[in-house]
């Protein structure tokens, strides 16, 4: 499903114009970056959470030089699904096609 579907899905259950629902999925997720930007992670009861976690520093290797590279530590946004989500996407997700 992509963001348009998503926006139509939410639209035709709610009976609130395709426009406002993304508008209001806009702001959604430029509340959740900018949360996260600011090092505040975002928690929605039985939904997920959405949090920063630091990778720590590590040697990299660039092949075609085949020089060994130092990775800095620094922080990536990463999305915890709720126990009840979890849940709920195992007992109802039937056996998806082999990609």
């Amino acid at each position: 499903m992509r963001k348009a579907d998503l926006v139509a899905s939410i639209s035709e259950k709610t009976g609130v114009p395709k426009v406002d629902v993304l508008v209001a999925l806009e702001m959604f997720f430029k509340e959740v970056k900018g949360s996260l930007s600011e090092g505040e992670n975002v928690y929605i009861r039985g939904f997920g959470s959405f949090v920063i976690k630091k990778r720590a520093k590590k040697i990299g290797r660039h092949i075609k030089q085949n020089v060994a590279i130092e990775i800095p530590e620094h922080y990536i946004p990463v999305f915890k699904p709720a126990k009840v989500f979890v849940e709920q996407v195992k007992t109802n997700v039937k056996s998806m096609p082999e990609e």
